[in-house]
């Protein structure tokens, strides 16, 4: 029997610590709870900064 894809998964947004905009939307496992790495935030791309920055993550 095959397991339903979003059984354990849900959507967040990652926003920019900096600027505040929502630049990316993302899967994130949590029936494990939610990895370390992803709670500190990632480093990624800000268009309206042009340079990287810490981003964090935000649930609607």
């Amino acid at each position: 029997m095959a397991k339903k894809k979003g059984d354990a998964r849900e959507y967040v947004w990652l926003q920019c610590t900096e600027c505040g905009d929502l630049n990316y939307r993302t899967e994130v496992n949590v029936k494990g709870g939610m990895p370390e790495k992803l709670k500190a935030g990632l480093s990624k791309y800000s268009p309206r900064l042009q340079r990287h920055t810490l981003h964090k993550i935000k649930r609607k």
